[in-house]
């Protein structure tokens, strides 16, 4: 049997239905489209919506196929209300266990479409949250490839916290020094995800899941760089051995500001407007505050933020999310309204989905207020600004203690304890709005500290742009994994065909 050629090979790519999963997978779609391998991106018609102009925009620029397959969302089967297909649009964080039910029930409709689609499916590439991928790859034939949205340095940090249990004998806001790193990094158990520190939602059983079917992958691609954490990617291979290919920062393929703009979601605001209030500002001058797609803060607290974003007396732009304010009270809806009427001549508010990466790549933005979300660390990475941590769960604090203790390109918010998701609305205020205008002040100022970090941030973008260049570490790794995956394909293949 004759080897793949690279336009025989067909990647099937799964994504969680969620912004912070699937942006980051359509990226890497686009990329090895552009490596010759044809690209089919898994959906639901709600999702596709907002993929397909994402996708047909690509297709056109590069004369390229990249396919999104959409299959219904069996939404109302599961407990959910109708439409709603992303884990953004769920009216209860309570609701994630119907969600995953749904997502589950996806396999065997895509088992029968898989079947006939040509040419056939060389391999999948599946979030990790998305277990039940792995019974697909082994019905098929095919290598499944484990798409991880962590950082390497999170993923050592997870590893050696879980095998070593320093956690075990710590009250919750007593701090300990992870083992084995090369950095000294501390943290408290109410800073580390759930599944150290189960909460409300029971997905317990769908984290073993995922372990297990961790076990039966072939490999893994990570949305990192060599040059940025060398050591902890050197750990990780440790650890999952060498199937470990780092492709990104993935989000680098999107290059001009049109593509920039409308990746994502529909934002409220225009590319044109956004542009020309930026350009209104002088270089390094505008203080851009987002806390991901995701986020979920009390009333007071976003009161806070508001006012700290304020008392800094700097041009701002600040993300809120429409959720946050339809869901709280008159009150903080009356008080938002009045901010934007004090600070018209230097605030933007965007509601709900913004731009990030159009505004985080101008000139006058010169720091950024993140969650620490994995893909929004690498943005701010890739745009080369000095970065304020503010996570609230999930692997965020890992991501914070990266950013401030290894990268040393920002500084910390000052939380102690991560916010259980589903469970926002029982948090206390966090973060005071001085904590904000000190902390944004740090970043911002002339001083020698600041004046360090922005050096350093500067020197990380151009790395990244060297890795992710023809020729970079990145560029080279995707290429490693396109003809990695052509040779186990083949090899599957003729195993099949001799049997």
């Amino acid at each position: 049997m004759s080897s793949q050629t690279p336009s025989s090979l067909h990647f099937v790519l799964i994504p969680l239905m969620a912004s912070g999963h699937q942006i980051p997978m359509v990226d890497m779609g686009k990329l090895l489209s552009q490596h010759g391998v044809a690209v089919t991106i898994v959906t639901t018609p709600v999702n596709s919506l907002r993929l397909d102009p994402l996708i047909t925009a690509h297709n056109v620029k590069f004369g390229l196929k990249i396919q999104l397959l959409s299959i219904r969302f069996p939404c109302v089967e599961a407990g959910l209300p109708n439409g709603c297909e992303n884990l953004e649009d769920l009216p209860s964080r309570n609701m994630s266990r119907h969600f995953f039910d749904a997502a589950r029930m996806l396999q065997e409709p895509l088992e029968k479409i898989l079947k006939d689609i040509q040419p056939p499916p060389t391999c999948i590439i599946s979030d990790k949250h998305l277990p039940w991928t792995v019974q697909i790859a082994s019905k098929f034939r095919i290598p499944r490839i484990l798409f991880d949205g962590m950082s390497c340095f999170s993923f050592v940090c997870s590893h050696n916290i879980m095998i070593s249990k320093v956690y075990e004998q710590q009250s919750d806001l007593e701090t300990f020094v992870v083992p084995g790193l090369p950095d000294r990094i501390e943290l408290n158990r109410a800073q580390l995800p759930s599944s150290f520190n189960h909460g409300s939602l029971d997905l317990v059983d769908l984290r073993k899941e995922i372990v297990e079917a961790e076990k039966a992958s072939y490999g893994w691609v990570i949305n990192s760089f060599e040059d940025l954490e060398k050591a902890y990617v050197q750990e990780y291979r440790k650890t999952k051995g060498d199937k470990v290919w780092c492709v990104g920062p993935v989000s680098l393929c999107n290059e001009g500001d049109s593509d920039k703009a409308h990746r994502g979601n529909r934002s409220s605001i225009n590319e044109g407007q956004c542009l020309r209030w930026l350009d209104s500002w002088p270089p390094g001058s505008v203080i851009y505050a987002c806390l991901g797609s995701l986020s979920c803060p009390t009333a007071p607290q976003l009161i806070e933020l508001g006012s700290g974003l304020e008392a800094t007396g700097r041009p701002f732009i600040w993300v809120i999310r429409k959720s946050e304010i339809t869901t709280s009270n008159d009150d903080l809806q009356l008080w938002v309204s009045e901010l934007e009427g004090r600070v018209r001549d230097r605030g933007l508010l965007i509601w709900g989905w913004a731009p990030q990466m159009l505004i985080l790549s101008h000139p006058s933005v010169g720091g950024f207020l993140t969650h620490c979300g994995w893909n929004s660390t690498l943005e701010g990475v890739c745009a080369g600004v000095p970065m304020v941590a503010w996570p609230l769960f999930a692997e965020q604090f890992y991501n914070e203690r990266f950013i401030v203790k290894v990268l040393r390109t920002g500084v910390s918010v000052g939380v102690r304890a991560a916010i259980k998701w589903g469970e926002e609305g029982k948090a206390a205020v966090l973060v005071k709005r001085e904590d904000v205008r000190k902390s944004v002040e740090e970043i911002m100022s002339g001083g020698r500290e600041g004046e360090e970090m922005r050096k350093r941030a500067t020197k990380l973008a151009e790395m990244a742009k060297r890795a992710t260049g023809g020729g970079g570490s990145s560029y080279l790794e995707i290429k490693a994994f396109v003809e990695d995956v052509k040779q186990v394909s083949n090899k599957l293949r003729q195993q099949v065909k001799d049997s």
